[in-house]
């Protein structure tokens, strides 16, 4: 038995069935999932994460110019990807809406 303790096994057991009721792909209830409110599920979420992200660098008053170069440098890298494949998913979806919009045309 991994707990000692039955009322923690139970407390951890009750923990994991309601996560994995709420839809959480959390493999256990000790891993601290992420808020739902937290989660990014475009691009545009992530370059809104980093815009924020390089506000908060530039306002930072202990970190020294070369630290901020270099973190604000790689998120401008995460970034441009960001935007790179915001403007995929874009193109890709007016491909598909002339695609559907063609078979349409030509089953009628």
């Amino acid at each position: 038995m991994p707990f000692a303790n039955r009322e923690r096994a139970r407390s951890y057991q009750r923990e994991y069935r309601r996560l994995r009721r709420a839809g959480d792909r959390c493999t256990t209830p000790s891993t601290s999932p992420i808020p739902t409110a937290f989660r990014l599920q475009t691009a545009q979420d992530v370059i809104d994460l980093l815009e924020e992200q390089v506000t908060l660098v530039r306002a930072e008053t202990e970190a020294g110019t070369l630290e901020k170069a270099r973190t604000i440098g790689f998120l401008a890298g995460i970034a441009l990807k960001a935007i790179e494949a915001g403007n995929l998913a874009a193109r890709i979806e007016m491909l598909e809406r002339v695609l559907k919009s063609r078979q349409t045309e030509g089953g009628e």
